[in-house]
């Protein structure tokens, strides 16, 4: 009898977490006899029959895959389109699945890939393929629809809640002889919970962040250094968090790096801060300093909340639960119990609900006058960045992290020439 087996794949960018919903795979498939396969740099491994072989991974490997960032099996950014534009790309990925005996698929992603594990399962039923597609929640932009929380988004979180605070008593040492504003750029394209995260870091307005800029909200220029100027001048300093994606009251991102688009057709963002510090300086005459974090935002796994850590590792066993259960088109999501005592749990929903439909800040967790988060945000976000999740450390002073061996199948198929 052939052994049937489950792929798994990571997509997008990846998080602190990521490998800690791959250990959950892992860890819940192995414990119910099932083989599993990764694919090798996402959905483009899975085209390109690069399939490895996790069972030739040690037990200890798998669980420090739970504590070590990146993605172990690297990830792509690479988006099939409808079933009639890219039919030959999905058809060489149903021939790939049937020549490996793939009976599951769990897709670790954000929107764009929970669009693909979608459009996969109505492929395979399509073809009278028993197959059963789970998408996998993950996006350090938390703007995935139906699920509380999105695994990936309280770590990142946490370090530009921790980034900011002590970036701001570096400035208010300073302030008197020197820097007077600092701009901090967070991830977000068109959805501002990270630059909301960074609110945390302050309870009071005298305390940083003085100014938050969302994607939600249209970018003004004069009246945003009329504030920054009033800032400065009742506290003394200004810390200035801003999302890459804001806009001015046209649509344009303030800031477009210029790099064309991905292959998700985002245009590639970066320098928000940058921009902000040139006019503040060149406005107001005050002296700046700007920083942008970019990839230290997802990758700095040791200042992961312990709760993000956890709720990763638990979608991964739920995925893999689902899908023995054939719940085909279904993502484990989170479902928020309770704010205080924090309590959540994990429920399947339909990925046709979560699908390319993001979830930007609601207009309730904003402000009224733009620039910072309100105590409903505060309580939304306070229990997602709470906890320290376990990390070892060597002798040398740095985390102990893992490199698998990650040993390729054989492949099968002629190669893909797509």
């Amino acid at each position: 009898m052939v052994e049937s087996t489950l792929l798994y794949a990571q997509s997008g960018g990846v998080t602190a977490v990521i490998n800690a919903t791959a250990s959950g795979v892992i860890t819940e498939a192995r414990r119910r006899k099932i083989k599993v396969l990764a694919a090798r740099n996402g959905i483009l491994g899975a085209l390109r029959e690069e399939l490895i072989d996790t069972s030739k991974e040690s037990v200890a490997a798998i669980a420090a895959l739970a504590h070590t960032p990146g993605g172990a099996f690297g990830s792509c950014r690479v988006k099939l389109k409808s079933l009639e534009a890219d039919r030959a790309r999905y058809e060489r990925l149903l021939d790939v699945l049937k020549a490996h005996h793939v009976r599951w698929f769990l897709y670790n992603g954000g929107n764009d890939s929970a669009d693909t594990a979608w459009k996969v399962s109505q492929l395979a039923q399509a073809f009278g393929y028993p197959l059963t597609c789970v998408g996998v929640p993950k996006t350090i932009d938390n703007d995935l629809a139906v699920t509380d929380t999105c695994p990936g988004f309280g770590s990142a979180a946490k370090y530009t809640a921790v980034s900011v605070r002590e970036a701001a008593l570096d400035v208010a040492a300073m302030a008197e002889t020197s820097t007077k504003v600092f701009v901090y750029e967070a991830m977000g394209r068109h959805a501002g919970w990270l630059a909301a995260a960074a609110g945390l870091a302050g309870a009071t307005p005298d305390e940083a962040p003085h100014i938050i800029l969302f994607p939600e909200r249209a970018y003004d220029e004069a009246v945003f250094l009329a504030q920054v100027d009033k800032v400065v001048k009742r506290v003394g300093y200004c810390v200035v968090v801003a999302s890459e994606g804001i806009r001015s009251a046209d649509g344009r991102f303030v800031a477009d790096a210029g790099g064309g688009t991905d292959a998700f057709g985002h245009a590639q963002l970066g320098g928000v801060a940058s921009y902000l510090a040139g006019k503040v300086k060149d406005a107001l005459g005050y002296k700046v300093h700007w920083a942008l974090p970019d990839y230290l935002q997802r990758s700095a796994r040791h200042i992961a909340s312990k709760n993000d850590w956890a709720q990763a590792q638990a979608v991964g066993k739920a995925a893999v639960q689902y899908a023995l259960k054939g719940m085909n088109a279904v993502m484990p999501v989170i479902v928020r119990s309770a704010d205080a005592p924090y309590r959540w749990k994990i429920e399947p929903a339909p990925l046709s609900k979560v699908a390319n439909h993001e979830k930007t800040m609601p207009p309730s967790f904003i402000r009224k006058d733009g620039f910072g988060i309100t105590a409903k945000a505060r309580t939304y976000l306070a229990p997602l960045i709470k906890g320290e999740a376990p990390l070892p450390y060597g002798s040398d002073g740095l985390p102990k992290y893992v490199t698998l061996k990650n040993v390729a199948i054989k492949k099968k198929l002629p190669a893909w020439e797509g």
